[in-house]
C-alpha cells in the first residue's frame, strides 16, 4: 500500500485539464473525480447496493434532495431499485415537502441536517403531523450527523432510517449502518480503509484517529492510488467489525452544509484584498443547519467600517461557494498579518495540517 499514488482533494482538483469521461465535480471545483463507463456503472451499482440495505425495494417511491453530483447518481441508482424515483435539490423545505407528498414518495434521501430542519419546519412552520407523509425509508448521507439524529427522525417520523457513507469525491455510496452506535459496513471488499494522519500508510491498531481512504482498486484511472476522504474516525472498539463511523474532518476543506469549503481558496480570495491582515472561519450548529461566518480583520482603522471594503469581501466569499456564509468585520485593527483560522463549534474540523492532529 506504501507505493501506491496517495492523493488528495487537491490532488484530484489539479488533474482537471486531464482527466477524461463523466467528471463528478465539487461545487467550486475543489475536487475533481473522473468516472468511466464501467467506473459509472460500478458507482451506481453501489449506491443501488446501500438503498437496498436501507429497505428500499420495487414498490418504493423515492424522492433524492442532495447537491450535485451526488443527486443525479443517487436518483439513477434508486432508478433500478425503486419503482419511481426523482431529483428534487436540497433547498426548500417547503418545496421538498410538496414533492414528497405530489409524487406520493416512500423514502426520503438527504443529509442529516436537511432532513431535522423538514422535521423542524414541518412542526414549527407548517403545522403538519411527519407521520402524515407516509415514509417508509429515510437515508442520510453526506454529512456528520449530530448525535441521535437517527433515532429522532426513527420515532417522528415513524420509518426505518439508515445512514449511508458516501464518497465526497462524487457522492457514491461506500457503507452504511442502521444503528448509530454500530459500525458502517463495508458494501464492497477492499474499497474502504483506514490511514495513518502522520504517513502515507495504513493505520495501526495504537492509532486512536483514522483517516478513511479510498482504494479504488477496479477504477479505470485511479486504481493505483489511496484517495484521502478529509474524513476522521476514532477507534470505537468494535472489535475490527465494519469500520468506525467518521466523527471528524482534517484538512485543508472544511465540510459545511454537506459541501466541502476550500480554505486554500478563501486565502486566495482575502489575499487580493487590500488591508485584510486576518481572518477566522467559525461554524456552528445550534440549531438543524450549520451556519458558516467568516470573520475578517483589517491593518487600517479606515476599512473597519467602509462598506465598498465589505461588500468586496462579500461578492469574494459568494463567488467561491454556493454554501451562505456571513461576513463579518473584526473591530479592532490588526496591524501584524497573521494566518487564517478556523473555529468549529460543532467540534467537527481537528485543524489543516495532519501532522499536528493528536
Amino acid at each position: 500500500m506504501t507505493a501506491a499514488r496517495w492523493l488528495t482533494r487537491d490532488d484530484l482538483a489539479s488533474s482537471a485539464r486531464t482527466a477524461e469521461g463523466l467528471l463528478l465535480v465539487a461545487p467550486d471545483l475543489s475536487s475533481v473525480f473522473p468516472l468511466g463507463p464501467e467506473d459509472a456503472a460500478a458507482a451506481t451499482g453501489l449506491t443501488a447496493a446501500a438503498l437496498r440495505a436501507a429497505g428500499v425495494g420495487g414498490r418504493d417511491r423515492v424522492v433524492v434532495a442532495l447537491a450535485e453530483p451526488a443527486g443525479a447518481l443517487w436518483t439513477a441508482a434508486a432508478a433500478q431499485v425503486a419503482r419511481a424515483a426523482a431529483a428534487v435539490g436540497p433547498r426548500g423545505r417547503l418545496r421538498l415537502h410538496h414533492a414528497l407528498t405530489a409524487l406520493g414518495a416512500t423514502t426520503l434521501v438527504s443529509t442529516p441536517t436537511g432532513a431535522m430542519d423538514l422535521l423542524a419546519r414541518l412542526h414549527l412552520e407548517f403545522l403538519l403531523d411527519p407521520l402524515d407523509l407516509g415514509l417508509d425509508h429515510i437515508v442520510l448521507t453526506g454529512e456528520i450527523a449530530s448525535r441521535r439524529t437517527m433515532g429522532h427522525l426513527a420515532g417522528e417520523f415513524g420509518c426505518a432510517v439508515t445512514e449511508v457513507l458516501a464518497s465526497p469525491f462524487g457522492g457514491a455510496a461506500l457503507a452504511f449502518r442502521a444503528a448509530e452506535d454500530a459500525p458502517l459496513t463495508p458494501l464492497a471488499d477492499g474499497v474502504l480503509g483506514l490511514a495513518s494522519l502522520t504517513k502515507d500508510d495504513l493505520a495501526g491498531p495504537q492509532d486512536a484517529l483514522a483517516e478513511l481512504v479510498l482504494t479504488p482498486s477496479g477504477h479505470s484511472t485511479l486504481g493505483d492510488a489511496v484517495l484521502r476522504t478529509g474524513l476522521v474516525a476514532r477507534a470505537d472498539g468494535s472489535g475490527g467489525a465494519g469500520l468506525p463511523a467518521p466523527a471528524h474532518t482534517v484538512g485543508d476543506h472544511v465540510l459545511v452544509r454537506g459541501v466541502w469549503l476550500a480554505l486554500p481558496r478563501v486565502e486566495k480570495a482575502l489575499s487580493k484584498i487590500d488591508g485584510v491582515t486576518g481572518w477566522e472561519l467559525s461554524v456552528e450548529r445550534q440549531g438543524t443547519l450549520d451556519a458558516a461566518a467568516l470573520t475578517v480583520s483589517f491593518g487600517r482603522e479606515s476599512l473597519v467600517r467602509n462598506p465598498m471594503w465589505r461588500s468586496r469581501i462579500e461578492q469574494a466569499v459568494r463567488a467561491l461557494t454556493p454554501i451562505s456564509i456571513d461576513v463579518r468585520i473584526a473591530q479592532d485593527v490588526l496591524e501584524t498579518p497573521v494566518p487564517g483560522t478556523v473555529d468549529d463549534r460543532r467540534g467537527h474540523h481537528l485543524g489543516r495540517d495532519r501532522a499536528l492532529v493528536s
